[in-house]
Parts: structure tokens; sequence; C-alpha cells
């Protein structure tokens, strides 16, 4: 029986010799089969790949909504954490205007009413009413002593010999002082921003003192006062010292006022050397200046 076959013609060209090929029908159709899968593994390759792309694609789409969602989430924080310290200053201060002139905070105040009976006896002219708010302001600056003395300003704090060493009154280093506390315009990014101490220019390696008695809290690298000191004073106040070149004490060390702890530097967040000084009062920043003398 003769077999079918096929036959395919070549041409090379107009100079070329013709050429035929033969070849069996089943031999055709396997090319075509492969032909077919080939072209469908392709196909689905190609799928695949496509799809891939478009994962891809919405993947770098989802880091990026994520990445700009933590860079306002960041923004947040920090706005959330100036205004927190500028509540906290402000209600510091009016602690002290309260305490100051005797309302505010004197509402919460209770006397013994012995106290009072003495003070009546004692003191004629708290009949009037000027001798009376004097008198008024004397025993809540004595009261504010006793129970708590981390509320009451620095005249209160300097007048009380049992806490003159540990409030923090002289300066940590000498030199101008080219940013003061509170608003001002950041020197990096040029935004308005909250500063929550001072700062003290002064040359690379100048000795940095302790302001007043106390303990080491922490000594050594923080995020953006690079080398920083934390110094507590007890009575809920603190000091810290940023931007050091080198740093003298170790956690847990007392010191004592005038002591040398550190050295000026520009370590950190800093565009030059200087010294950052910062006060606070159970957490809260304080215009270091107003205890500082001179």
């Amino acid at each position: 029986m003769e077999r079918k076959l096929l036959t395919l013609l070549i041409f090379p060209g107009s100079h070329g010799e013709l050429r035929k090929v033969r070849l069996p029908y089943y031999v055709a159709h396997i090319l075509m089969a492969f032909s077919i899968v080939g072209i469908l593994t392709v196909t689905a390759l190609a799928t695949s790949y496509a799809r891939m792309l478009l994962k891809v694609s919405n993947y770098n789409d989802v880091r990026a909504d994520r990445e700009t969602l933590n860079g306002k989430y960041r923004t947040l924080q920090n706005v959330v954490a100036e205004t927190n310290a500028k509540l906290g200053s402000l209600q510091s201060l009016a602690r002290e205007v309260a305490l100051t002139y005797g309302f505010g905070e004197a509402r919460h105040l209770q006397f013994p009413e012995s106290d009072m009976a003495v003070a009546a006896q004692s003191n004629p002219a708290v009949d009037s009413g000027y001798h009376a708010s004097l008198y008024a302001f004397n025993l809540l600056k004595v009261k504010a002593v006793k129970d708590s003395p981390e509320t009451i300003s620095p005249i209160a704090f300097f007048s009380t010999s049992a806490y003159r060493s540990s409030v923090p009154s002289i300066w940590p280093v000498e030199g101008a002082v080219t940013a003061g506390f509170g608003e001002r315009i950041d020197p990096l990014n040029g935004e308005g921003a909250f500063h929550s101490g001072m700062d003290i220019a002064a040359t690379s390696g100048t000795e940095v003192v302790a302001s007043a008695d106390g303990m080491v809290l922490s000594a050594g690298t923080e995020s953006g006062y690079g080398n920083a000191i934390l110094l507590d004073h007890g009575n809920g106040m603190t000091t810290k010292y940023g931007h050091l070149s080198k740093i003298y004490v170790v956690v847990g060390q007392d010191v004592k006022r005038s002591q040398v702890i550190g050295a000026v530097g520009s370590t950190g967040r800093t565009t030059g050397p200087h010294l950052h000084y910062e006060v606070q009062v159970q957490g809260t920043p304080i215009n270091p200046a107003k205890y500082l003398h001179g």
C-alpha cells in the first residue's frame, strides 16, 4: 500500500535550486501539535508575565502609599509632641503665675483651720484686704514648698535653702545664646518648630558643667541630640545637655554643681558647635533662662 506523503517545496531564491521535502502525514501532525503546544505555552507565559508586572506595579503603588502615610504619621507625631510640649509649658507657667499672685491653684490648696486661726490672732492686719492677700500668698508658698516643691516658682526655689543646690541656676557653659526657648524657624528645614531649650554658642571642646547637683539618668547618643547627658535634680526636675563632643560621666553617677560633665561639640542634628541646654519639670520643658543668673 502506497504511503501518503506531504510534499514541501522550498524556494531558496531566483538563482537557487528548487528543493522538495516529503514528509509522512503523521510527522506533519506531530509538528503541528508541537506548534500548537508551543503557541499555547508562549501565550500562557506572556499572560503570567503580564499579571506579574501588574502585581508588581500595584505593590509599588501600595508601598509608595504606605511610605507617604508613614511620613504623614511621623509629621503628625511631631506636631502632637510639639503641641504637648507647648501645652505643658503653658500649664507650668499658669501654675507659677497662680502661685505667685495667689489665685487659680490657691482654690485647690486646703490650709488647716488651726493655721488660719493662729495667723488671725498673731497678725491683726489680716482684716485688711491687702494684708490678707499678702498673708495668703506667703502661706501658699510655704504649703507649695512642703507638699509639691516641683510646682513652685524659681523665686521660691532660690529662697529655700533645702533646694538651692539642686536648682539649675548656673550657666552650663559660657557663650552667647543663639536660639532661645519657644517658637522659632528650624535652621535645617526652614519650617516653624518648637525649641524645647536654649542653644549656647561655644567652641568645640569647651567644658560643660552641671548646672546643679544631681544624678546621671542617661549619657550617650540620642536621636537629634547627638551625644547627650540627662541629669535628675529631684523634685521632678531634670536638665539635658546635647550635641556634646565628649561625655565624662556615666549613668548612675552623682554630680555636683559646677562639675565638668562633658565638652561642647556638634554631634546630632545641628549646624555647628554649640550646647543645647534644656530644663524640664515633671517632663514638661521649661524656659531655662528663668533659672539662670546673669
